[in-house]
């Protein structure tokens, strides 16, 4: 695998190194040992996947609170997503500032997202599927978001969505959390 570590610190961009013959290819895409060489200590707990019928379709932006935050290594294997993750970590030089990455069925990327970064995407492509791999199981009570279109945050989604949850719809703005709720 190629590690591209984003200008988000702990955050990677992750391509296959695709070992190609006559049948096609063959590529890992999860080993422990590579994923320990960037730092990255993600023993999957949790397998997810979203099935998303209409283009437009937007989720997020999700995040658990400590001690139940996720790290997550998102990979679409239908369609198109254009996948967005925003650094909630207060520490951290890059707080509050996100990056987005086009995710395709046909380029295999995959995006490892660290815990205490809320996640989203929007599909590009009808028929759109997305899985996710997660270092933590579900915890309801520790769910939060925040706003999709918040201003402080300033995300530029690629199309206008056309599907949101209401409970999507209806997450607070950055500027409106309490610092601690992020705090590890």
């Amino acid at each position: 695998m190629i590690f591209t570590e984003t200008e988000l610190p702990g955050a990677f961009i992750i391509d296959l190194e695709r070992m190609s013959d006559d049948r096609g290819f063959f590529a890992r895409s999860w080993c422990e040992d590579e994923f320990a060489a960037h730092g990255i200590l993600m023993p999957p707990l949790q397998a997810n996947v979203s099935s998303n019928p209409r283009q437009g379709t937007l989720r997020g932006m999700h995040y658990q609170l400590p001690p139940h935050e996720e790290t997550k290594l998102i990979r679409c294997t239908r369609g198109a997503i254009y996948d967005v993750i925003v650094d909630l970590r207060e520490e951290s030089p890059t707080y509050g500032k996100w990056i987005g990455v086009e995710l395709t069925a046909d380029s295999f990327r995959m995006l490892f997202v660290p815990g205490r970064f809320a996640h989203g995407f929007i599909t590009l492509a009808p028929n759109t599927d997305v899985t996710y791999q997660v270092s933590a199981k579900y915890a309801p009570g520790a769910e939060r978001g925040i706003r999709w279109n918040d201003p402080a945050i300033g995300i530029n989604w690629p199309i206008q969505p056309e599907i949101i949850s209401e409970k999507d719809q209806n997450h607070p703005n950055f500027t409106l959390l309490v610092p601690d709720s992020i705090k590890s």
